[in-house]
């Protein structure tokens, strides 16, 4: 790309108001691989008022219109799906198969879920049969903010800009700072996909530069953010004097419960998903609640699983887990580590320190720990790294009491073969996602959470309504005339 220094405003790539530059660097190798423009406020102003000024014309377009646009978008993301893999790997570390497949592929799912989910929705129904004239319509919130993380660029992007789209909203994107490069991609699909001028903008910059403009600012209508809890709590603080709409999805430490009648490769298949994009995932699931009669069994199967767990560089092909996505993000899964020895728990696997071999790169060692108790720091922090904490319960009621003892409640696993028993434990389970027995939740499936893992739902349907306001007409028929 040749516009790394620019950022995409009204349909061109133009340069900064007075903005600073980053680098962006591969986390494999520690070397710079691109120069970024962090924008200014004045940045923001010239994308917000682009937003504003597209908005109304977007907003009344036809809803075939703009999923024909969508379509041809899912066209141009699949020719350049390879070149979208590459920036992906360079710029958060995702090995290049994982990147391939599960990052590219990811944005691509959601954005023809999303295309799938809009023909569908209906933007204009009758209240009801007790109430005929009364119309009810649903309509773009108008100027959107969104916000992403760097852990699953196209993943988070897409459930964003997608429906936003979709349903009329005008967008001012800025993407992580870390990850940035295959957003200005995206960029650059949207402008060859034909969008009007302004309907799309994106600002690089960071968090508390360009992202609180956004979220104070008096035309913004609606802030979509996905990231840490802390941030989160800041945006709802920024954006509070203005009562624009605010969508949070935030933190989590799912736990993952394995009863005695759990199939035999659960234990296994709970350590990889675990470790699954070098555990950079919100609804990864750190803690593993296991029955105490297949305690020990369990302990001897984490170990043979984190030992069999090959570390390596993204741009080597494998199913081995990459590095972590930066330095500071290195520093906070060793501190955390460290903190967990100190406080008792018993280290099964790895520890501090990179793997042998590995002696440059933010590379972290895939790390179990057992004996973990709801006092320690390993237990109520998300680590957002290759960590796994290991907890024992007695009966169902314990396994329920430990799930639920987090502020966090984004996706919650429960594994046993007892039909009954799964569904007990799930119902009061207090998290946005339940996943049973390793069955992923299907195309569509509204992903959130409670209490503060966030307030707002993202795929499908969901995701759709998340950038509508609703409006009630009464005699729309004139019946009464």
């Amino acid at each position: 790309m040749k516009n790394l220094l620019q950022h995409y405003i009204n349909g061109k790539w133009v340069n900064s108001n007075g903005g600073n530059t980053m680098d962006v660097i591969n986390p494999s190798t520690e070397n710079k691989i691109a120069t970024i423009t962090l924008g200014s406020s004045k940045d923001v102003d010239v994308a917000v008022s682009a937003a504003r000024a597209a908005f109304k014309s977007w907003s009344e377009t036809n809803l075939n219109e703009r999923i024909s646009l969508l379509e041809k978008l899912l066209e141009i993301y699949k020719s350049r799906s390879d070149e979208m893999a590459k920036f992906i790997s360079d710029e958060m570390g995702a090995p290049i198969d994982l990147a391939k497949s599960a990052q590219v592929g990811a944005g691509a799912g959601h954005l023809k879920n999303t295309i799938r989910s809009a023909k569908k929705f209906s933007f204009e129904k009758p209240l009801g049969d007790h109430s005929p004239g009364d119309m009810i319509f649903y309509e773009p919130v108008g100027v959107c903010a969104l916000i992403t993380p760097w852990n699953w660029p196209m993943n988070q992007v897409m459930l964003k800009v997608a429906p936003a789209l979709a349903t009329g909203c005008t967008i001012i994107l800025k993407p992580s700072e870390i990850s940035p490069l295959s957003s200005m991609l995206l960029a650059e699909m949207i402008n060859d996909a034909g969008f009007a001028p302004g309907v799309f903008n994106l600002v690089n910059g960071d968090g508390a530069g360009v992202g609180t403009y956004l979220t104070k600012h008096t035309d913004v209508d609606m802030v979509s953010f996905t990231g840490s809890t802390r941030a989160g709590i800041a945006i709802n603080k920024s954006a509070a004097d203005t009562i624009k709409r605010v969508s949070l999805e935030l933190g989590g430490k799912g736990a993952n419960i394995i009863f005695a009648d759990a199939d035999e490769k659960a234990v296994a298949r709970g350590v990889r998903h675990c470790f699954n994009n070098s555990g950079q995932s919100c609804n990864a699931p750190t803690r593993m609640l296991v029955e105490n009669s297949i305690y020990q069994k369990t302990i001897e199967t984490v170990r043979k699983v984190a030992e069999q767990t090959e570390v390596g560089p993204s741009d080597k092909e494998g199913r081995h887990i990459g590095p972590v996505v930066s330095e500071n993000q290195f520093k906070k899964i060793q501190s955390l580590i460290k903190t967990g020895l100190e406080e008792g728990a018993k280290l099964i696997s790895g520890g501090e320190g990179r793997p042998d071999g590995l002696d440059k790169g933010y590379f972290v060692r895939p790390t179990i720990f057992s004996d973990v108790t709801p006092n320690m720091t390993i237990w109520k922090e998300e680590i957002f790294g290759p960590v796994l904490c290991i907890t024992p319960f007695s009966n169902e009621e314990e396994a329920v009491k430990l799930a639920n003892d987090t502020p966090y409640g984004l996706t919650n696993y429960v594994q046993t073969s007892d039909n009954e028993k799964a569904r007990r434990v799930a119902k009061q389970l207090r998290s946005g996602m339940v996943e049973m027995n390793s069955k992923f939740l299907g195309a569509g499936s509204p992903f959130g959470g409670m209490k503060q893992s966030g307030n707002g739902r993202e795929g499908g349907t969901w995701g759709l309504e998340e950038f509508l306001e609703v409006k009630a007409v009464s005699d729309w028929n004139q019946l009464s005339a």
